[in-house]
C-alpha cells in the first residue's frame, strides 16, 4: 500500500525526536510514507504550523499545543477525517474534581474537538470513564497483551512469580494479570497505598466555613476522618518473582518504596510493568539504586534519554497495534478484533 493508493496520510507530531521514531514504525508497518510537517516557535514563544511543516521541544503544554495547530491546519484544508493518535493521553489523573478545581482532562477534550479532530486512537487511560468526554469515537486500546507477553518470554521461572497491586486501587488490574498468567495475587495496603487519595477527590468539597449556623433542627452526621492502617501484604510473596503491575510510572517513590517492602516480605527478585513511562525528574537514579530488578514499559512515551541513565529500563513496542488500529478505521473494519478477549478491568 503506497501513498497514492491508501488514500490518507500519516503526520507526526515534532515535539521529541523518539516521537518521530514511534510514527516511523507506524507508517512502515501501514506501507506508507511520513507525511512532511513542520510546527516552529517564533521568537516570542507563538506557534506556527503548516500542513508541510519541526520542532524538538518535550513539554507536554508545547506538545498538545502544537497537536491542537496541526489538526486546525487539517481542518482548514477540507480533510474528511482527522484521527488523532495520542498513545499516552496527557492530564488522564486529572480527570475528576479535586476540591473545587477544574477537570482539566474535560477541557483537553473539548479543545480538541473544536480543533477538528474526529476520532482518537489512544492506550489504556488512567479512567476509562475519560471516554466519556469526549462527543466523537475514542478506542482505548490496551497494552496488556504485550506486557504479558513479555512475563512469558523474557521472566525465567515467571510460573514461579506472583502479581502484586501496589494499593487496591491497582487491584482490578493485577487481578486481570493473574488470572491470565494463572498465578497468584498481592496486595499492598496501608500507608504506600496510591497518592491519589480520597481527600483530594472533591468528596470534601465545598470547603468547610468557620461559624456557619445551619437551617434551624438541620443536623448533619459528622463524618470520622480516616486513618490509614499500617502498611500490609495481602499475600504471601516469600521466596517468589514480585510483578508490580500499574498503568503509569511517574514518581517512583511509592514504588521504591513497594519493592522495598516486598524484599523483606521474602520476594528475591522485583518486576515492575506499566504502559506508559514517564519517568520524570530523579526516576532513573532512584530505580538504578532501588531494590528493583527491572522497569519494564511501552513505547507510549519517549524515555530514550532515561534508558541511557538507567539500563533496567525495558522497552516494549506497541506501534503493531496502533498501525492496525488505523488500518482499520481508515478501511471500515471492525475494531472488535482488537479488543478480543479484553475485559472491563484490563
Amino acid at each position: 500500500m503506497n501513498v497514492a493508493k491508501s488514500g490518507y496520510r500519516v503526520f507526526s507530531a515534532n515535539s521529541t525526536p523518539a516521537c518521530t521514531e514511534l510514527s516511523k514504525k507506524i507508517t512502515e508497518r501501514l506501507g506508507v510514507e511520513l507525511g512532511k510537517s513542520v510546527v516552529y516557535q517564533e521568537s516570542n514563544r507563538e506557534q506556527l504550523a503548516e500542513v508541510h511543516l519541526s520542532v524538538s521541544v518535550r513539554d507536554v503544554n508545547t506538545a498538545i499545543m502544537e497537536l491542537l495547530i496541526m489538526a486546525y491546519a487539517l481542518k482548514t484544508s477540507c480533510a474528511k477525517n482527522i484521527i488523532g493518535v495520542i498513545p499516552y493521553f496527557p492530564y488522564s489523573k486529572q480527570c475528576k474534581m479535586r476540591k473545587r478545581g477544574s477537570i482539566v482532562c474535560k477541557l483537553l477534550a473539548s479543545m480538541l474537538a473544536k480543533a477538528g479532530l474526529t476520532h482518537i486512537i489512544t492506550m489504556d487511560l488512567h479512567q476509562k470513564e475519560i471516554q466519556g468526554f469526549f462527543t466523537f469515537p475514542v478506542d482505548n486500546l490496551r497494552a496488556s497483551p504485550f506486557l504479558v507477553q513479555y512475563i512469558q518470554e523474557e521472566i525465567p521461572d515467571y510460573r514461579n512469580a506472583i502479581i502484586v497491586a501496589k494499593s487496591p486501587s491497582a487491584a482490578k488490574r493485577a487481578q486481570s494479570f493473574a488470572e491470565r498468567l494463572r498465578l497468584g495475587l498481592a496486595v499492598m495496603h496501608g500507608e504506600a497505598q496510591c497518592s491519589e487519595s480520597d481527600m483530594a477527590d472533591g468528596r470534601h468539597s465545598p470547603p468547610c466555613v468557620r461559624n456557619t449556623i445551619g437551617h434551624p433542627g438541620l443536623e448533619l452526621p459528622l463524618m470520622m476522618a480516616k486513618e490509614k492502617p499500617p502498611i500490609t501484604v495481602v499475600g504471601d510473596v516469600g521466596g517468589r518473582i514480585a510483578i508490580i503491575v500499574d498503568d503509569i510510572i511517574d514518581d517512583v517513590e511509592d514504588f521504591v518504596a513497594t519493592a522495598e517492602i516486598l524484599k523483606e516480605r521474602g520476594a528475591y527478585k522485583i518486576y515492575i510493568m506499566a504502559t506508559h513511562g514517564l519517568l520524570s525528574a530523579d526516576a532513573p537514579r532512584l530505580i538504578e539504586e532501588s531494590a528493583i530488578d527491572e522497569v519494564v514499559v511501552t513505547n507510549t512515551v519517549p524515555h530514550e534519554v532515561q534508558k541511557l541513565q538507567c539500563p533496567k529500563i525495558k522497552t516494549v513496542d506497541v506501534s503493531m497495534i496502533l498501525a492496525e488500529a488505523i488500518r482499520r478505521i481508515h478501511n471500515g473494519e471492525s475494531m472488535a478484533y482488537l479488543f478480543r478477549n479484553i475485559t472491563v478491568d484490563d
